[in-house]
């Protein structure tokens, strides 16, 4: 039981500060997503929180808000996908960390 035992504990240990090394690389990845040929940017960090959103003024038509409102979404679908594509794989396996968009 020994040898076992240690040697389990030993991966445990390596699978944690893993996991630590890639909650901190996250913390440095910001992605911009954008819609409408960049007439909406929206960056996002690593860990998912909006950052910034940039909207370019020939975009704004007060006749057409539920326009810029899809730009807005397109922009930070956009961002997510890129969020994700950028993610480290995890050491559980699979391609990253799950997002909800």
């Amino acid at each position: 039981m020994g040898s076992g035992f240690s040697k389990m504990k030993k991966q445990a240990r390596q699978f944690e500060e893993q996991l630590q090394k890639m909650q901190e690389d996250l913390k440095s990845v910001e992605v911009q997503g954008q819609a409408g040929n960049g007439l909406v940017t929206a960056t996002l960090s690593g860990e998912k929180e909006l950052k910034e959103i940039s909207i370019n003024p020939e975009c704004v038509d007060k006749e057409d808000i539920e326009g810029l409102q899809d730009l807005i979404l397109e922009s930070m679908h956009d961002a997510y996908k890129k969020l994700e594509e950028k993610t480290p794989a995890s050491p559980l396996g699979g391609a990253g960390l799950p997002f909800g968009f």
